[in-house]
């Protein structure tokens, strides 16, 4: 039995079964990654996955555990990678995380730029996905950290630590007729067509909550992931947007004008987190004190001590986490912000 043999079940397991995907994903052949798969089998005795001709149509009962042990088994071998290159090497390597757009383009900049200046022989890579694909990410070890704010509750095997709270600005044109208003409401906003997030992204079910709440159905005509998209068609006068408040720029959107909607609806708090059980290097704890300042190296050695993700929440659960305002890139005090 090879690593390499695990490494092509779990990737053709990951690809929907599809050899011929793994087999690009892995930068080898299809006949190579089948013929590896086959020798797996015959040397273990059971077959993994079930086939229908030459084609792959599932997993046996035995193969959803193997495939799932192979995953773990390949997990520790990243760790003792991770080990041994500490001690060889603490200021090269990789790191990889898996985020969404909003994240990408307004929090993580400064932090990537100051990361890079600190740690310039590690590599960074950056994964965009939703909630769920960020998620999936972070659990299978493809990335080494998930940040997101929505989903990651769905995968058991995450350890998520809050980082910082946010909300929600109401975006129009700088003529439009809630500029004069000193304090909209959830109905203001009903009477106009909304442009917001994609369900599941960026704390969309904040805002679905809150106009449920009070017996509001809003007019959702356009949907995005991308809070640049969303700005673009409030400027193309298809609705008023609801974005994350980090995602204005007072500098870029000089044709917008924010209206705080905080008053609104429910601070949204956006998780940094791995795979439980994952080592980390030192250049990989520096980062998440970067991202979040609160997390600290020993903040992190306790959080790798919890055996699930309610031992984290109780973790922190009297830690106030500091909030990121309208137009913010960096978390600040909580006691600076109102409620």
């Amino acid at each position: 039995m090879k690593l390499q043999q695990l490494r092509y079940i779990t990737e053709v397991a990951s690809c929907g079964l599809n050899v011929s995907a793994a087999a690009d994903r892995m930068h080898t052949s299809q006949s190579g990654v089948s013929k590896q798969i086959l020798a797996l089998e015959d040397e273990l005795g059971v077959q993994i996955f079930v086939r229908n001709g030459k084609h792959i149509s599932g997993l046996t009962a035995a193969g959803e555990v193997i495939v799932a042990q192979a995953r773990e088994l390949l997990h520790q071998a990243g760790n003792i990678k991770r080990t041994a290159a500490e001690f060889s090497d603490a200021t090269s390597g990789s790191l990889s995380l898996a985020t969404t757009h909003t994240q990408s383009r307004y929090v993580l900049p400064p932090v990537i730029s100051q990361f890079i200046e600190k740690y310039p022989g590690v590599s960074l890579q950056l994964h965009q996905g939703t909630p769920i694909q960020i998620a999936e990410l972070a659990a299978k070890g493809t990335a080494d950290f998930a940040i997101a704010t929505e989903a990651m509750e769905k995968f058991s095997d995450l350890m998520m630590m809050p980082c910082y709270r946010w909300n929600r600005v109401v975006l129009v044109p700088k003529d439009h007729a809630l500029v004069g208003v000193s304090k909209i409401s959830l109905a203001d906003l009903a009477r106009f067509p909304l442009v917001t997030y994609v369900l599941g992204f960026t704390g969309r079910s904040r805002l679905d909550d809150a106009f449920a709440s009070q017996g509001l159905q809003p007019r959702v005509v356009f949907t995005a992931a991308d809070a640049d998209v969303i700005k673009t068609y409030v400027r193309l006068g298809m609705g008023i947007g609801i974005v994350a408040g980090m995602a204005y720029d007072s500098d870029k959107d000089t044709d917008l004008v924010a209206l705080d909607a905080s008053h609104l609806f429910d601070y949204s708090v956006t998780r940094i987190g791995f795979r439980r059980g994952t080592v980390l290097r030192a250049y990989m704890y520096e980062f998440i004190a970067m991202f979040a300042d609160h997390l600290q190296r020993p903040v992190v050695e306790q959080v790798l001590q919890c055996q699930s993700q309610a031992d984290v929440d109780l973790l922190f659960a009297n830690t106030p986490i500091p909030a990121l305002g309208i137009g913010q890139s960096a978390p600040v005090s909580s006691s600076q912000l109102p409620d």
